[in-house]
């Protein structure tokens, strides 16, 4: 195994602890809430936005870890028709653009959200945390994203110069992207 394939290896399951760990405390806090409202008839203040809070950071990165694995939703029934030349071909401009929009948009767009709102010194209500500490998910997925998507990128190129016949590295890297 490369230095690569173990530092992407220790970078996923560390990602995959985050989501679940994040998973498990949405699900306590949902209960929280059902109990202090259907039985206790004084429903929390915080707990509602405290979940919209880590739905937030579940979906995104929930997302890099779909990516990172594979497992992402695509429509891949006209791509997997193609040879495998134009099926390689087609997922390096897939994982291209993944690459692009992930780092474009979500990094370098998510650090201008989290700079402008913590500049304007936005806050939740409820939990009086700062917004931009709630938006840096969008930039933190960004980069697990974009670095998924290069990595993938990378593989298929590799693939694309190998030619067909020749046997493939096994990386794990996106395997499934179009």
């Amino acid at each position: 195994m490369t230095t690569l394939q173990t530092v992407k290896k220790v970078l996923d399951r560390s990602l995959e602890v985050l989501v679940m760990v994040v998973v498990a405390v949405l699900v306590l806090d949902v209960l929280w809430q059902v109990f202090t409202r259907l039985i206790l008839k004084d429903p929390s203040t915080v707990t509602e936005e405290l979940a919209t809070f880590m739905v937030i950071w579940v979906a995104l990165l929930g997302a890099a870890v779909a990516l990172g694995r594979g497992a992402h939703l695509g429509i891949d029934y006209f791509v997997g028709k193609l040879p495998d030349r134009a099926r390689t071909f087609t997922e390096v401009i897939v994982f291209f653009s993944v690459a692009a929009f992930s780092f474009l948009v979500m990094v370098v767009g998510g650090i201008d959200l989290v700079a402008s709102t913590l500049a304007a010194g936005q806050v939740s209500p409820a939990l009086h945390v700062k917004m931009g500490c709630v938006y840096l998910a969008v930039p933190i997925s960004g980069f697990f994203l974009t670095l998924y998507a290069v990595l993938g990128l990378v593989e298929r190129v590799a693939r694309l110069r190998r030619g067909p016949g020749e046997p493939e590295a096994e990386s794990g890297a996106g395997r499934d992207i179009a």
